[in-house]
């Protein structure tokens, strides 16, 4: 029942080791995908002027407002996979693959509708100047007709993780966003299509992304084989999913509430600080990246050791992964500090636009292995089944000390720097808030390994 070749077994061997093996694809995922945005922000920047490159950039805090509760879900279908498939419950896992696909697809065309429908009005809501508001709203607008595909992949992807597989996704993307680069440049430099041209090259190359995966459930021989015509809604797998996927997703939007806030005092300052911080903010990206992947990792190994009742592997996991998101957060964030002017002007020329931009990235990529510290415990709380936990904390933690510092601090003291302090210090909360969640919730597990049902 089970394709070796892509498909990992977390419940033995050496942890590091397979969390390393399971995270480098995830990682090299993550590029790829911000490199979606990234050939955007550059492109435009460099080709289109600065109001271009903040019209893109300054979209990505209101997009993932939009659709973070969409990716929890997907969050659910890895946990519930994972469990599943380290419980050895096959019937299960083949309901839920069916049901995942059918909420994506319900998904994908429901935010796709309301986010072309509202993304002036929610321009206007986060105050977006003048010069840059026509054309983000051109650029939310087709990039939000390409939400179906981005669902299939995403919960495509999430079912491969769940057994273990990050290798395929990874090939998938690659031939996407080698399809991205080469339809941006195309479009952008030339056709002149400026901002729609990079939407209509990343919808595009979603759509193939999306084929792709599904081509692979399809063809797949193992546990995870997908057939169409059993594409529904089972009773059954939608508990397991909602129960972790819901409260991520709400967790991704209210860090989303508190981010486009942020993004809204941002575009208070005008275009040249929004350019700037568009092109840190996806910089930024590839430090989160890195780390998230280690988080992915621990939510993953978590899942399936805690199907598979191997106790003592959950609690390993946690501090393995500690270590590593931290060595990591620290590795990469001092190289971009290091580098953060060269690294801004690949996006943008402009003196005043790269100054801004090393403002932000110098408060916050040194510190920002503590995000990743935060999201591997979150990992490891959703793997056990927990996930309205780590809402809550980072409800009170992030969401209620950004929007309180905003008001307060920023208020009585309205600088670019006193903004981005924001971010470290909701961090550093959140994470003491976490770990004392999950003591409190880890004490209740068995303290030895248990022994599987056996499942006919």
């Amino acid at each position: 029942m089970k394709n070796s070749n892509y498909e990992m077994n977390m419940c033995t061997g050496s942890i590091l080791k397979k969390v390393i093996i399971f995270s480098i694809p995830l990682i090299l995922t993550g590029v790829l995908q911000l490199l979606y945005n990234a050939v955007d922000i550059i492109v435009v920047g460099q080709y289109s002027g600065k109001e271009a490159l903040a019209a893109v950039g300054s979209t990505g805090s209101l997009i993932n407002l939009l659709i973070n509760v969409f990716m929890g879900l997907a969050v659910g279908t890895s946990v519930a996979v994972a469990r599943q498939y380290g419980a050895g419950e096959y019937k299960a896992v083949h309901d839920t693959v069916h049901t995942s696909i059918a909420i994506a697809l319900l998904c994908g065309f429901g935010i796709a509708v309301f986010g072309y429908l509202m993304a002036k009005p929610l321009l206007l809501w986060m105050g977006s100047p003048a010069d840059v508001i026509e054309s983000s709203s051109l650029y939310i607008r087709i990039y939000f007709l390409g939400m179906p595909a981005n669902m299939l992949y995403t919960f495509g992807s999430a079912i491969l993780r769940g057994v273990g597989d990050t290798k395929r996704p990874l090939i998938f993307l690659t031939i996407a966003c080698i399809l991205h680069i080469g339809l941006n440049l195309l479009f952008v430099i030339q056709f002149k299509m400026d901002v729609a041209g990079v939407a209509l090259a990343t919808i595009i190359s979603q759509g193939v992304s999306a084929v792709l995966v599904m081509r692979c459930l399809m063809l797949s021989s193992g546990i995870i084989h997908y057939e169409p015509r059993d594409t529904r809604i089972y009773r059954s797998s939608v508990r397991p999913i909602l129960m972790v996927g819901l409260p991520a997703g709400l967790q991704g939007s209210l860090f989303s509430i508190s981010n486009v806030l942020i993004q809204s005092s941002i575009n208070s300052f005008g275009s040249v600080v929004m350019a700037g911080n568009a092109a840190s903010g996806n910089l930024e990206g590839f430090v989160y990246t890195s780390m998230n992947s280690i988080s992915q990792a621990s939510l993953s190994f978590v899942g399936q050791n805690h199907g598979a009742r191997q106790y003592r592997r959950v609690r390993r996991t946690l501090w393995v992964c500690l270590s590593l998101v931290t060595f990591v957060g620290l590795l990469t964030g001092g190289i971009f500090t290091l580098f953060a002017g060269p690294l801004i002007g690949i996006y943008n020329s402009d003196p005043e636009v790269i100054r801004q931009g090393v403002i932000r990235l110098s408060i916050i990529c040194p510190l920002y292995f503590l995000c990743g510290v935060m999201e591997v415990i979150v990992g490891q709380l959703r793997g056990l089944g927990f996930s309205l936990f780590p809402m809550i904390v980072t409800l009170i933690g992030v969401c209620g000390l950004r929007i309180l510092w905003i008001y307060t601090v920023f208020a009585a003291s309205p600088t670019l720097e006193t903004l981005i302090w924001s971010y470290p210090l909701s961090w550093f909360i959140t994470v003491v808030f976490h770990f004392v969640t999950y003591y409190s919730i880890q004490r209740k597990l068995p303290k030895e390994d248990l022994s599987l049902p056996v499942h006919v």
